[in-house]
């Protein structure tokens, strides 16, 4: 009596296929590239519209320092809201926190169109008693 002896281990094929997981994450490389400028701008504002706009490039860096007035006047850096009276002192943290190599120690200033100019003054007041020295003004181009 004879065992029968099957040979399938042989048939095995034990490569991996990674042609999957490379359009896997091709995918999520686009989706991450197109979503990753969107998050930048954390607050919602309505730029003011110009003829001729300057594009700053430097604005979309994930170190930048953003400043922005909402319409019904709440201001923010970054993200986080700050009340008046503190923003100077949070944005000059963040540029002592800079080191000298980072030569860019601009910070964009974004308002609504219709946020109260007296509060728009007042938030680029305490920037200066903040000690900013560089301070660029974010608009929106009317042709697009």
């Amino acid at each position: 009596m004879a065992m029968a002896k099957r040979d399938e281990g042989k048939k095995v094929n034990s490569n991996i296929n990674v042609t999957p997981m490379v359009d896997i994450m091709l995918v999520l490389l686009i989706i991450f590239m197109v979503i990753t400028p969107m998050v930048n701008n954390k607050v919602a504002v309505d730029l003011p519209k110009v003829a001729e706009a300057t594009i700053m490039e430097n604005a979309n860096k994930e170190d930048a320092i953003n400043v922005a007035v909402t319409r019904d006047g709440k201001t923010f850096v970054g993200g986080d809201q700050v009340p008046m009276d503190q923003i100077g002192q949070k944005v000059a943290d963040l540029l002592s926190k800079k080191t000298a190599a980072d030569a860019d120690k601009t910070v964009y200033f974004r308002s609504d169109m219709r946020a109260n100019y007296g509060k728009v003054m007042d938030t680029i007041d305490a920037l200066r008693t903040g000690g900013v020295s560089q301070l660029a003004l974010m608009t929106d181009n009317t042709i697009q």
